[in-house]
């Protein structure tokens, strides 16, 4: 029954946010393209699901010859990242396009933030912890509890424990916390500053 309300939730929840949203994509668009080259969308190779590799939206914060590793990987973060996206990172909204992962079912608003197709030893500690059968989340336990500044065994760990005790009412405080997170601007690296 939690599987099919979460699911009703992120479909109806998605759609809405996608509709009243249409004119903050507009802006942001404009804002990337006026800014830097390149694509203002963002596309990257995750782990869902079962381990099955979907693509995974976002709005252009980094210059279009950036690598593709994590950003904690960077040596020089400053470097890559462009003026709009130190904002677009800094209060999240380069995640919004996530909202159309959430609509088709590649993700849901609460979950393990999906691993990146290289993060190889990240991906097997989550499919040791089983973490890789749950739909990954446009936000998770992990994130609140410190995102971009705690290690990757911490963040398995966290997922694990989101894991084995989920629920409606569990994810309705992620949610909360992660607000809480965004308007402080809590555990996302910003040294490009």
């Amino acid at each position: 029954m939690y599987e099919i309300s979460k699911r009703i939730f992120d479909l109806c929840i998605s759609l809405v946010a996608l509709t009243l949203l249409i004119p903050l994509f507009i802006a942001i668009a404009l804002i990337i393209k006026l800014d830097s080259q390149g694509p203002v969308l963002f596309r990257q190779k995750r782990i869902g699901k079962g381990g099955k590799i979907f693509e995974i939206y976002k709005f252009r914060t980094m210059q279009i010859h950036t690598p593709d590793i994590s950003t904690e990987k960077l040596s020089n973060l400053k470097a890559y990242v462009t003026r709009s996206g130190k904002w677009l990172r800094k209060t999240s909204l380069d995640e919004l396009p996530q909202l159309m992962n959430i609509l088709c079912g590649e993700m849901s608003f609460v979950g393990p933030r999906p691993a990146l197709y290289n993060q190889h030893e990240l991906i097997r500690m989550r499919e040791e912890m089983g973490v890789n059968e749950l739909v990954p989340g446009l936000t998770g336990f992990a994130q609140v509890k410190g995102r971009d500044f705690i290690s990757d065994f911490e963040k398995v760990a966290f997922d694990a424990y989101y894991a084995r005790n989920r629920d409606f009412q569990f994810d309705m405080k992620v949610l909360f916390w992660t607000v809480r997170c965004v308007l402080r601007a809590e555990g996302v690296r910003i040294d490009f500053e």
